[in-house]
């Protein structure tokens, strides 16, 4: 990709952001996606090229650790139960269950074997809210239900890429799915990348105040955000929770101390210019990248794995919320539909897919454009139904 594909795609997304700042709930994600797709069948573009290498480690760790730093440390401890819960143990039920379903139903349309129907589950969890968060706050004038699905995004990244790389490993190389050798590698990952993230987290609490100047502090945040991801990478463990995690140690120093205000108004003033920039050419490249793979004949079942997602996960995010008391107090039928529903796919999916494209040696194709196409439904559909939706609910 050249600096002039650069450049434009970034106009275009200062174009794209700069209406959104004028016209309310803005559907951005959908309107990138789709110029993106557009943009495809310009020759100009035809050179440009994205890698799950260019999203893993250069455009994820910054809006991992933006959403996290800017994550309320309050709404996170009062919703750690359930943002947990969902992170952790709904992506498994979820990827189970998907799988399953995804499997029986795949005969008369794409006969799919158990393991490449779990792998795609595993692809189409991930959930990534972007600006479905500002609609919901904007719509139904609560914080409650947007630090969820935002907390449930942060942490269910990282569960996910767990569990994607331990089946997409088995469907590599042809193993069987053990539950035994797929709880050892998640639990290793998992709470390795945890608690790394906490451990650098802490310490650049301790050392941010070593200099006052805010350039430097910003500088610092650089380092803690692409160094706690490659470090923890390089280890063995998830670099994706541990920059999730790493971010939500500073949210917390931010709560217990008001000195460092100066410090997060300078962390913002950067952060979210770098993080507009790179949604902008995130979803512009996920358009490019995916339309070549749209043009297949598995559109019927593609709707079919996009309802049964949406179902799943409503019974998951419904019957967690209702089954405990605790949370049944806090979060009623209508607001656990409107948290399922504002939970679409992106950023970590295609990242996924991705992945998957690089291991590719040809099988593997009608995967890749069953998930691209599912992930295309979710951002279009799920991102312009959430206003509707959030505004049923304050009713």
């Amino acid at each position: 990709m050249e600096t002039s594909h650069i450049l434009i795609l970034l106009l275009i997304g200062y174009i794209v952001f700069t209406i959104d700042q004028k016209q309310d709930d803005f559907p951005v994600p959908t309107v990138l996606v789709l110029i993106g797709i557009g943009l495809s069948f310009i020759p100009f573009f035809s050179s440009v090229e994205v890698t799950g290498n260019m999203i893993y480690h250069l455009f994820l760790p910054a809006l991992l650790f933006t959403s996290a730093y800017q994550m309320p440390a309050a709404g996170l401890k009062k919703n750690a139960g359930i943002i947990s819960f969902l992170g952790v143990f709904g992506i498994m039920f979820t990827v189970a269950a998907l799988g399953a379903a995804i499997h029986m139903l795949s005969g008369p349309f794409i006969p799919l074997s158990l393991l490449e129907s779990l792998v795609i589950a595993a692809i189409l969890t991930p959930t990534d809210p972007v600006s479905v968060v500002s609609i919901i706050k904007k719509s139904v004038g609560s914080e409650k239900i947007a630090d969820v699905v935002e907390g449930e995004s942060l942490i269910n990244d990282g569960t996910s890429i767990v569990i994607f790389t331990t089946l997409a490993g088995m469907l590599a190389e042809s193993r069987t799915f053990s539950i035994g050798t797929f709880l050892g590698e998640f639990l290793l990952v998992s709470i390795g990348g945890a608690g790394l993230g906490i451990l650098f987290g802490w310490l650049m609490g301790k050392v941010v105040n070593v200099t006052h100047d805010r350039k430097y502090q910003v500088m610092l945040s650089i380092i803690l955000a692409y160094g706690t991801f490659n470090i923890t990478e390089y280890v063995g463990a998830s670099g994706v929770l541990a920059t999730v995690f790493a971010g939500i140690m500073l949210s917390f120093k931010y709560e217990s101390s008001e000195k460092e205000a100066h410090f997060r108004e300078s962390l913002d003033g950067f952060w979210e210019i770098a993080e507009a920039s790179i949604l902008s050419l995130l979803f512009l490249l996920i358009g490019i990248e995916s339309a070549e793979f749209l043009i297949f004949d598995g559109w019927t079942f593609v709707i079919i794995i996009f309802i049964l997602s949406m179902i799943i996960r409503y019974i998951l995010v419904a019957g967690t919320t209702q089954s405990f008391p605790k949370w049944r107090h806090e979060i009623n039928q209508k607001e656990a539909a409107l948290i399922a529903w504002a939970g679409l796919k992106g950023t970590m999916s295609v990242f996924l897919i991705l992945t998957l494209y690089s291991q590719n040696t040809g099988d593997l194709d009608m995967i890749i454009s069953l998930s691209f196409a599912a992930v295309l439904i979710s951002l279009v559909v799920q991102s312009l139904g959430v206003k509707p939706l959030a505004k049923r609910i304050v009713k």
